[in-house]
């Protein structure tokens, strides 16, 4: 009886410990595993947007420049090497820029455009127009070439024609830079009653419609005339004009008057009692 007793206590204790040692064993694969998960991780890739008019070169959302075949194949992202909103060849005067992914590089600089404007603003004219949904998208599209970079429609005006400044009406601190946009434009008063074709041809030159946009601000008006009867805002295809003296009074002798209906300005316009400020190249 002793004898199965014993060997029954050693059948107990075997099992036992072969029980303690699969815990064991069941234990220190379970943590092993957990830890492998814990340090195994899948990276979040966050996907960049990016220019794609240039042949050789890219911008992207993040503010850098790059080789096209340097850009991450996953992320769509330039290399976070070089300089951030980076302005190599821009005029930070004119806010015009000779490289187009430069230009949008240099335009998502937060110190330069304002989110907030930005986000406000309407991609095109029509009061139906959508606004745009980032800097980015504002910048890309901006920094393309416009009807304000040409001349005679078909010749740039200046190396310097990929442009991101906000467009901007007449205001004090936005005169400098109105001005740098007149680069290659020569600005002439005209006479009394004389259209910008005429005052223009006279010289030689052609009437740049489009720039016609840009003279047409209190500030630059000023600059070119005297404005002794202050700066009006009016309605008419003969504007930014400076009223003659000899004008009925009715008409604010002296006045200059600029227009807040930009769409009927014309190279053609006229007026018996006004003298044109014309944009001539």
């Amino acid at each position: 009886m002793e004898v199965s007793a014993s060997a029954s206590r050693r059948r107990n204790n075997s099992i036992c410990i072969k029980i303690s040692l699969l815990i064991l064993v069941i234990f220190h694969f379970s943590s092993t595993i957990t830890a492998i998960r814990k340090d195994v991780g899948f990276q979040i890739i966050h996907p960049c947007k990016t220019t794609v008019q240039g042949r050789y070169l890219l911008s992207d959302d993040n503010g850098y420049v790059c080789n096209a075949a340097s850009v991450n194949s996953r992320s769509r992202c330039c290399p976070q090497r070089g300089e951030k909103f980076s302005c190599h060849g821009c005029n930070l005067l004119s806010q015009c820029c000779n490289s187009y992914e430069y230009c949008v590089s240099c335009c998502l600089n937060p110190a330069l455009i304002s989110k907030e404007q930005v986000l406000k603003m309407k991609v095109a004219k029509p009061t139906t127009a959508r606004t745009y949904s980032s800097v980015f998208d504002y910048c890309a599209g901006r920094c393309r070439h416009s009807s304000e970079s040409v001349v005679h429609e078909n010749a740039y005006i200046s190396d310097f024609h990929h442009c991101f400044s906000l467009s901007s009406n007449s205001s004090g601190k936005n005169s400098t830079l109105t001005e740098a946009r007149l680069s290659g434009i020569n600005v002439v008063v005209g006479r009394q009653g004389e259209s910008c074709n005429s005052v223009c041809k006279s010289r030689g030159q052609s009437c740049v419609p489009n720039k016609l946009v840009v003279l047409n601000s209190c500030d630059i008006i000023q600059k070119y005339m005297s404005c002794k009867g202050s700066c009006l805002a009016s309605v008419g295809a003969d504007q930014p004009a400076e009223v003659v003296y000899d004008a009925p009074v009715h008409l604010n002798p002296g006045s200059c008057l600029y227009t807040e209906t930009q769409s009927i300005l014309s190279c053609d316009g006229l007026h018996q009692h006004t003298r044109r400020l014309c944009p001539c190249a």
